[in-house]
C-alpha cells in the first residue's frame, strides 16, 4: 500500500518535431531500467533512467519530441546552465548532451515557442526555439530582472495561457525577526520584507526589459518560499516551505519532537490580490488549523486572528521541502491520476531527533478545483537506505517534475543530476 500524504504542480508543453521516435509519438515505450533506477513506484508503473551525473539538477521541461531541458544550479564548485538532452536511437536514454548559457538557475519551461529560464534565480530569460532543433535558434532575451537574494532565492515559473508568467520571490527570512533566527526575538509587524519579498508577481511573458516597477504586478502576498508553482484550470497553485527552528528559537513553547513535524508544508490555491499567513501565522496539520507564530505572541495553541487567512488544501508534515508541483493532464496513467497533482519533495535537513524524511513524489487526487481524496506517496526510495540521519547522506533528492507529450512523468534529482521517466505499463509493477 502506498503511504498516505498530499501534493501538487503543472507541466508546460512545446510543439516540436519527433526526435525520440515512436516512444513519444504513442508507439512502444522503451524498456524500463532494472530496479527502476533505485526508486519504488505503485503497481503497474516502472521507470527509465534517462540520464545521470548531469550536475545539481533543479526543474526540468520536456518538448513534444522528447528533448529534455534541465536547469542546473550554480554551486561553489561550478557555474550552472541549462542542459539539453536528446535520445537519438529510441532506447530511452539521452545520448546527446549540450549546454545552453553560462548561468545556473531553477525554474524552466517551454512555452509558446520559447524556452524560459529563471537564470541565476534573479532574472527570467528566454530563448527562441525551432521545432525539432535541440538548441535555441535565437539569442537570449531578458524578460525581467528580480531582486538579488542569498536566502530562499529559487524561482519557479507558471504560465496562465493569457500572456502572463508568474514568478515567486521568496522571503529572505525565517519568521521576519529584526535579527533573523535569534532566540526569543519578536517578529516585526508589519513585516517590512513583504515588499517585495514573500510574494508572487505576474509579468508579461512576451515583453522584455521588465522590472518589479516597470511591467510587474504583485499578484499575492504572504509566503515564505514557494518555488513549486503551477497554473491549472484558471487558478494559480503553489506549495509553500514552512518555517524552521520552533524549538531552538522558542524552547519555552516547543520541543524537538514538535519541531520535527511542524509547521506544515502548505498546498495553496492563490487568488489575485490575496493575502496569506506568513509571517504572522502558520498551519498546524496535526491540529488542522492555523495558529499564531511565536514571534507574534503564539504558544503553539493560540489562534488569535489566524483564521482570516486562507487555509491550505492539504498540509504535509514539516520540513519535507516541496520543490515542484505538476497537475497531470495526460492519458497514459490510469484514471485516478488524471487531473491530480504531483509534488516533488526535496526532503528535510532539520527533523532531529527524528530521522530525516520527505525525499519522495506525492500525489493528491484533484478535480474541479478540489482535493477529492487522500494524498499518497507515488514515488519513493530516492534517498537510499533509511532511516537517514543527515540530508547529505541521501543518494538522490527529487527536485523537478515535467510531463511528456505521451503522458510520461519525468523526475529530476539535485544530488547527481539523475532524470527518471516514469511510465505506466499495467499489470504487475515494482513497488
Amino acid at each position: 500500500m502506498a503511504r498516505r500524504f498530499a501534493a501538487s504542480l503543472a507541466a508546460i508543453g512545446f510543439a516540436g518535431a519527433g526526435a525520440l521516435g515512436s516512444a513519444q509519438g504513442g508507439g512502444a515505450l522503451p524498456a524500463c531500467t532494472p530496479g527502476n533506477g533505485g526508486i519504488t513506484l505503485p503497481a503497474g508503473f516502472c521507470a527509465i533512467v534517462v540520464a545521470e551525473n548531469l550536475g545539481t539538477g533543479r526543474h526540468l521541461t520536456v518538448a513534444a519530441n522528447g528533448d529534455i531541458y534541465l536547469a542546473l544550479r550554480n554551486t561553489q564548485q561550478a557555474k550552472g546552465a541549462i542542459v539539453a538532452l536528446r535520445d537519438t536511437n529510441g532506447d530511452g536514454r539521452a545520448d546527446v548532451r549540450e549546454r545552453i548559457g553560462a548561468e545556473g538557475g531553477t525554474g524552466i519551461a517551454l512555452h509558446n515557442g520559447y524556452l524560459y529560464f529563471a537564470e541565476n534565480d534573479s532574472r527570467v530569460v528566454r530563448y527562441r526555439m525551432t521545432p525539432g532543433q535541440l538548441l535555441p535558434s535565437g539569442p537570449r532575451e531578458e524578460i525581467t530582472t528580480l531582486p538579488e537574494q542569498r536566502s530562499h532565492a529559487g524561482k519557479g515559473l507558471a504560465f496562465d495561457g493569457k500572456g502572463g508568467v508568474y514568478v515567486n520571490i521568496g522571503a529572505p527570512s525565517n519568521a521576519c525577526q529584526a535579527e533573523d533566527r535569534k532566540e526569543g526575538v519578536p517578529g516585526q509587524k508589519p513585516c517590512p520584507l513583504l515588499d517585495p519579498y514573500g510574494t508572487i508577481w505576474r509579468f508579461d511573458a512576451n515583453r522584455t526589459g521588465q522590472t518589479l516597477q516597470n511591467g510587474g504586478r504583485r499578484y499575492a502576498i504572504g509566503f515564505r518560499q514557494m518555488l513549486a508553482v503551477a497554473w491549472h484550470d484558471g487558478s494559480l497553485y503553489l506549495m509553500q516551505h514552512g518555517r524552521d527552528q520552533l524549538d531552538t528559537l522558542w524552547p519555552k513553547f516547543f520541543n524537538q519532537q514538535q519541531n520535527a513535524e511542524l509547521p506544515a508544508e502548505e498546498f495553496l490555491r492563490v487568488t489575485d490580490g490575496g493575502t496569506y499567513a506568513w509571517p504572522y501565522c502558520y498551519y498546524d496539520w496535526q491540529q488542522n488549523r492555523r495558529v499564531l507564530m511565536p514571534e507574534y505572541g503564539g504558544d503553539g495553541k493560540m489562534e488569535a486572528d489566524c483564521a482570516k487567512y486562507p487555509a491550505p488544501l492539504v498540509g504535509f508534515p514539516g520540513h519535507w521541502a516541496p520543490n515542484a508541483l505538476l497537475f497531470y493532464t495526460g492519458m497514459q496513467f490510469p484514471e485516478k491520476y488524471r487531473g491530480g497533482a504531483f509534488i516533488a519533495f526535496h526532503g528535510s535537513w532539520n527533523r532531529a531527533p527524528l530521522p530525516q524524511a520527505g525525499y519522495r513524489v506525492a500525489f493528491v487526487p484533484f478535480r474541479g478545483g478540489k482535493v477529492t481524496g487522500q494524498s499518497e506517496t507515488f514515488a519513493d526510495s530516492f534517498a537510499g537506505k533509511m532511516p537517514l540521519a543527515r540530508s547529505e547522506d541521501a543518494v538522490a533528492r527529487p527536485t523537478g517534475l515535467a510531463q511528456g507529450s505521451d503522458g510520461s512523468l519525468y523526475i529530476s534529482d539535485s544530488v547527481k543530476g539523475t532524470i527518471w521517466r516514469v511510465v505506466y505499463r499495467g499489470g504487475a509493477g515494482t513497488r
